[in-house]
């Protein structure tokens, strides 16, 4: 019999396979349904200053990824509340450390 090494997400899968619960075919439909909205893009057109498209060129350019592609993920991070502010984070931190020398 041969045998295969899993991904470490084919693993996790292999782990919790007991843990999966069937759902109706109602509530299938219905997440299937979410999913094909969230896949569905929209054209849009945007203005903005020369400088901050150059800079949001710039930063692209070192992640490696087209600039519209990359505009779509920062839009993507905030609306999902998957953006982080440096100062907040900062500041967070700066209480937890002050906190844990008390």
């Amino acid at each position: 019999m041969d045998t295969y090494e899993l991904t470490p997400e084919e693993q996790e899968i292999e782990e919790h396979a007991g843990e999966l619960e069937t759902v109706t075919a109602h509530e299938r439909e219905e997440v299937e349904a979410i999913i094909r909205h969230a896949r569905k893009s929209r054209p849009v057109n945007l203005r903005m200053s020369e400088f901050d498209l150059h800079q949001i060129k710039k930063r692209a350019q070192a992640e490696g990824l087209p600039y519209q592609t990359f505009i779509n993920h920062v839009i993507h991070k905030y609306v999902t509340d998957q953006m982080v502010d440096r100062n907040e984070l900062r500041k967070v931190l700066s209480e937890v450390r002050d906190m844990r020398a008390v």
